[in-house]
């Protein structure tokens, strides 16, 4: 699918700013949709939005439906009635830099368990009906997450395949007996997910109102520990005991000298394959409810895995295994239409992920920050780019434009100083700049490039360093935290970023009709 001449901004809403601990779908979200608006932006990328489980990673979820209900807003929640102005008061400290995910986990689960001990008393008849309506609409997957998510606080948050063998094996007799045991906590979960869709679709529909756009990001594999195995075990190569036969990763490469271990189980693709794909249909089908825009991520598994002993420590062992990505999206494609889906198509990408991708009309993606790694032919300098690509400064996997700038050999490093000093110079050459504001030389040089998409991570809007850093690949400790500081969204930046969009044909006209001219930018 081709996509019109645009620009964006990459910020899960974890980063938001707030008084909560973690960033919401509160205020400070349509904060930043204002700054969208008025920097003349149109597309808003975010991360995974599922319930994060081990290591708070979005790519590690209990659920690809279900959302995360971190993110509800303790504000909004006083606005629909279901808590008093006070409820959130605490004497808890929160980090306005950093997420603390232990902290504000027990918080916020505090703050819900109040909002359903509200409605459950006495709630608004108009609640109750879209609270009703929305588990009628969400049966086909809300049931068993429920179900999985009280089941999962009952034995103390342990793998689903530690449970009492009935339950891994979901007899429908031990099935039965839990939801009558567990209704009340079953029931708590469904509201808890009628919380999160109804303040993100309300976002999303403000945001569409002012010509932006949501891309979300929809992972290839799915979290063992997760209601889509614990309910689908015939979908997945698994033991009897319902451990993984093989896990998911990727070869040793630029990241990694033993490759990534990611752990995910891998697809039976047979039996997949056999039932029409109806388990992708719904998910990619959901995916595009929830955003407007969806990214997938390491698009190349749909034309091999890399398939790794489920014993293994690291991902060295592994095995290319082909994967029926043509069929899956010819039926994903005949159930739903145009599919306006963009590959993750980075590393090395073999002729046959080039055909599945092309022949399908999705674009690509291109990283700058990758672009000075070789000569002139790397495919990642703007020079090189086509229009129907989209280009990152960086993205939530990469260092900073800053960071990685004025990065040193040393622990964490895949480069050596050699080859840090090598690629810096030929990128103060490539940009024809001294380097004094490398972050604004790489917004400036994807805008300006002929691909018909242009994303930034806020943090090089920001001109932040490594501190910034969203994500460290192959590392489970100290991600996926970092906000930025509420006023840090200037008038200066706001204005810079707007005349760069306007200049090289990327404005949001929708927005920049809406916008009033003297508003203060108030992020």
């Amino acid at each position: 699918m081709n996509f019109s001449r645009s620009s964006g901004i990459l910020l899960h809403p974890t980063s938001l700013p707030g008084p909560f601990g973690i960033g919401d779908l509160g205020p400070e979200a349509y904060a930043f949709a204002d700054f969208l608006e008025k920097a003349g932006q149109s597309l808003w990328q975010v991360l995974p939005l599922g319930p994060t489980g081990y290591g708070d990673s979005p790519y590690a979820c209990y659920s690809a439906f279900a959302g995360n209900t971190l993110l509800v807003s303790p504000e909004l929640l006083v606005s629909d009635g279901l808590l008093d102005e006070g409820a959130f008061v605490n004497d808890v400290e929160f980090n306005d830099e950093q997420v603390d995910f232990e902290t504000v986990h027990q918080y916020k689960d505090s703050i819900l368990g109040n909002a359903f001990a509200s409605f459950s008393r006495a709630g608004d008849p108009k609640v109750r009906q879209a609270f009703v309506e929305f588990c009628r609409q969400n049966v086909s997957w809300l049931e068993d997450y429920a179900l999985f998510r009280a089941l999962k606080d009952a034995h103390g948050g342990v793998a689903w395949n530690e449970w009492e063998p009935l339950l891994v094996r979901r007899d429908p007799t031990a099935i039965e007996a839990a939801k009558r045991e567990l209704s009340e906590q079953i029931d708590a979960q469904k509201f808890y997910q009628f919380l999160f869709f109804r303040q993100w679709f309300a976002l999303k529909a403000d945001c569409n109102r002012r010509g932006i756009k949501f891309i979300g990001d929809n992972p290839i594999f799915v979290a063992h520990d997760s209601a889509d195995v614990w309910t689908n075990p015939d979908q997945f190569k698994l033991n009897e005991d319902g451990s993984p036969i093989v896990v998911a990763g990727v070869p040793p490469d630029y990241f990694s000298t033993t490759g990534q271990l990611w752990g995910n189980p891998l697809y039976n693709w047979e039996r997949m394959l056999a039932d029409g794909f109806k388990w992708w249909i719904e998910r990619v089908r959901a995916t595009l409810e929830t955003f407007d825009i969806a990214r997938i991520d390491h698009f190349r598994g749909f034309a091999a895995c890399w398939e790794i002993p489920g014993g293994d420590k690291t991902a060295e062992r592994g095995r290319w295994v082909e994967a029926p990505g043509r069929e899956l999206f010819t039926a994903i494609r005949n159930a739903l239409g145009e599919l306006p889906i963009i590959a993750e198509d980075l590393g090395v990408i073999t002729p046959d992920v080039e055909a599945l991708r092309d022949d399908f009309n999705f674009p690509g993606m291109r990283i700058l920050q990758f672009g000075f790694s070789s000569d002139s032919k790397n495919l990642d300098l703007p020079h090189n780019y086509h229009r129907n690509v989209v280009v990152y400064t960086g993205t939530h996997d990469n260092d900073t434009a800053v960071g990685w700038f004025s990065s040193v050999a040393g622990e964490g490093s895949t480069r050596d100083a050699q080859q840090i000093e090598r690629e810096r110079e030929f990128c103060l050459r490539y940009l024809n700049t001294e380097g004094k504001e490398i972050n604004r030389d790489f917004i400036r040089a994807v805008l300006a490039s002929v691909a018909n998409t242009a994303v930034v991570p806020l943090q090089d809007v920001l001109g932040l360093g490594t501190d910034a850093r969203m994500n460290l690949p192959n590392t489970t400790a100290g991600n996926w935290a970092w906000r930025y500081k509420a006023g840090a969204l200037t008038r200066e930046i706001e204005t810079q970023l707007k005349e760069l969009t306007q200049l090289y044909g990327r404005a949001n006209e929708i927005g920049s009709a809406a916008a009033a001219t003297d508003s203060v930018v108030s992020v």
